[in-house]
């Protein structure tokens, strides 16, 4: 791979590296400091790369890998706690502007592997057996650990949301 070719690579996915970083550790300046380990990492072995799928898949892996590496030397848990979540105290479903910020504190409450699996999962939209491959762990592990964050996330969310808000309105 050739320094021209490395840009192009650089230029066409550094918006997919970006998207991982950011939606697990929902920091730029963390996401940012991925993003520059996982290019360095990949000029480094740029050489072992065969084809643009080999990259691609490299790419998330190394990503997902750095993600819960720097989550780990920094020893710190990004959880917030559910006293910290706003009440629900808004009616309209439709119209609630911190929704998507509701859950993206949900997500950033679940343990690193699970976190990294629902972001890969739903956040890029890739299916369980690309997950599997990505992060180098069995298909059914990736399906278990989707269950357990499911639970866990619905179990969390409805602390704090009212019932009626999943209730369907009748007229």
């Amino acid at each position: 791979m050739t320094n021209a070719d490395f840009e192009s690579v650089v230029r066409k996915h550094q918006a997919m590296v970006y998207s991982i970083a950011f939606h697990f550790f929902r920091s730029s300046t963390n996401a940012e400091e991925v993003a520059q380990d996982v290019f360095l990492r990949l000029y480094l072995d740029r050489e072992s790369l065969k084809s643009d799928l080999h990259t691609i898949a490299w790419l998330r892996r190394t990503t997902a890998h750095r993600c819960i590496d720097l989550i780990r030397r920094q020893k710190t848990k990004y959880e917030v706690p559910l006293d910290e979540l706003p009440d629900s105290s808004i009616d309209s479903r439709e119209t609630d502007p911190f929704l998507k910020e509701r859950l993206w504190r949900l997500i950033a409450s679940l343990p690193e592997k699970q976190r990294m699996i629902v972001i890969l999962r739903f956040g890029e939209d890739m299916d369980v057996e690309e997950i599997s491959q990505t992060l180098q762990i069995p298909v059914r592990t990736v399906w278990s650990h989707l269950q357990r964050s499911m639970v866990i996330l619905r179990e969390r969310a409805s602390r704090y949301l009212r019932k009626e808000d999943y209730e369907p309105i009748r007229k």
